[in-house]
């Protein structure tokens, strides 16, 4: 089990290539993945987040990448000579117009848009990604390190709460299995005394019965609610299922759903009680929930 909160930095340095990863994350319903990337770097945007997305399932994701190259191995300046030319001639013709002196020096014409631009060559190009990827990796070790050793305290802390869930839900099921005999007690009593007479017509009181039991039984409830802890019990223990998130989250509203049933048939002040205090740990773990990835 993996939080969707999570760090992990790499840095490597290859020849006179630097190269530098962070990523860090929060809890989000599905995949977001942001990158943020030197200009020099944006073709590699798409690999970087494929990369991500083949180790990582959720979390809203940011990926920093900082990248310098300190050495002139693959590459090459390219300069834009029509456009110099151009710039030469329109400025040199602005200087004759005003009879002022132009004095124009190639380091200027250089600093104008779009003359001077490096160019990395396509070896150099994959050499960078193969660096790159190595980072990436390493960063997404630590990355994954940290998230799983929160997931392992999330684990922890939601076997603790289920325990305690697991502990009322017996309780109740003790408490409720005798509801239909002590009905039955009392409504004969009941009747007896407003009729005045030890005579009580039990196909009436049978049926009375059946419709009281159908009301206010929660055996079903109990039984689904069982089934749900012993679910999510084994989502805990699952070694090989990592993304579980959504999977919990679902059997804990599945889960509410049985309580909140339970307690609309309460006719037992324990019960109610003891509904309150499930509600109260589901709550919790639903909340913990929304951090597991």
């Amino acid at each position: 089990m993996n939080s969707m909160t999570g760090f992990g930095r790499a840095k490597l340095e290859k020849e006179e290539r630097e190269y530098s990863v962070e990523i860090r994350s929060v809890n989000h319903k599905y995949a977001d993945i942001t990158i943020k990337l030197p200009r020099n770097l944006l073709y590699l945007e798409d690999k970087i987040r494929k990369t991500v997305l083949n180790r990582v399932a959720r979390g809203k994701i940011e990926v920093f990448v900082t990248y310098a190259n300190y050495g002139i191995s693959g590459k090459n300046i390219i300069i834009n000579k029509e456009l110099a030319k151009l710039y030469i001639k329109e400025l040199s013709d602005l200087a004759q117009e005003n009879n002022i002196q132009s004095g124009l020096r190639a380091t200027e014409i250089l600093k104008m848009p779009d003359i001077l631009a490096m160019q990395i060559e396509e070896e150099s190009l994959n050499s960078i990604w193969v660096e790159l990827l190595q980072c990436l990796e390493s960063a997404l070790d630590n990355f994954i390190e940290m998230r799983k050793i929160e997931g392992l305290k999330l684990q922890q802390d939601l076997k603790k709460r289920l325990q305690n869930i697991e502990k009322n839900v017996d309780k109740i099921s003790k408490l409720s299995t005798g509801l239909v005999e002590e009905y039955v007690v009392k409504l004969e009593e009941r009747i007896k005394e407003i009729l005045k007479t030890d005579i009580v017509d039990q196909t009436r009181l049978a049926q009375e019965v059946v419709i009281y039991s159908d009301k206010y039984s929660v055996q079903e409830e109990l039984t689904r609610l069982k089934s749900h802890i012993a679910q999510f019990e084994k989502l805990l223990d699952n070694q090989k299922e990592i993304a579980c998130g959504k999977k919990i989250d679902f059997l804990v509203q599945e889960m509410n759903r049985e309580i909140n049933t339970i307690g609309s048939k309460s006719g037992k002040l324990e019960i109610t009680n003891l509904v309150i205090e499930l509600k109260t740990e589901l709550e919790d773990i639903r909340e913990q929930v929304q951090n597991i990835e």
